[in-house]
């Protein structure tokens, strides 16, 4: 069974840090695309950075330079390091994968960056 988790989020004050963490279980995390998305409110959501095999990775341009996206095997788990917040990336987080055809979400984790 296919299982997303995602844990780290919180508050944080503007120019702080959160790492966040995707913990897969079901599915080997590093045979297959794990992204993360974040949903702010009344919006859609967003993607926001991905990790594949091969380890190739995207990170969307409203985050680059800010925010990274890494992987531990022997975890089975995908982490989004997130620096110099700001009050703009105030969402919802989620973590994805696709996986035969379907597509499976985690419950998400809220980040509030707020002085």
């Amino acid at each position: 069974q296919v299982q997303l988790v995602e844990s780290g989020g919180g508050l944080v004050h503007p120019g702080g840090s959160l790492t966040l963490s995707c913990a897969a279980s079901g599915f080997v995390a590093s045979r297959y695309v794990i992204s993360w998305y974040r949903q702010a409110p009344g919006k859609g959501r967003d993607l926001v950075a991905s990790r594949s095999f091969g380890d190739n990775t995207y990170i969307a341009n409203a985050v680059k330079g800010r925010f990274t996206v890494s992987r531990d095997d022997s975890k089975n788990t995908v982490y989004l390091q997130m620096n110099d917040l700001r009050p703009e990336d105030t969402a919802v987080y989620y973590c994805n994968v696709k996986r035969s055809g379907a597509n499976y979400w985690g419950q998400g984790t809220q980040v509030t960056v707020s002085s």
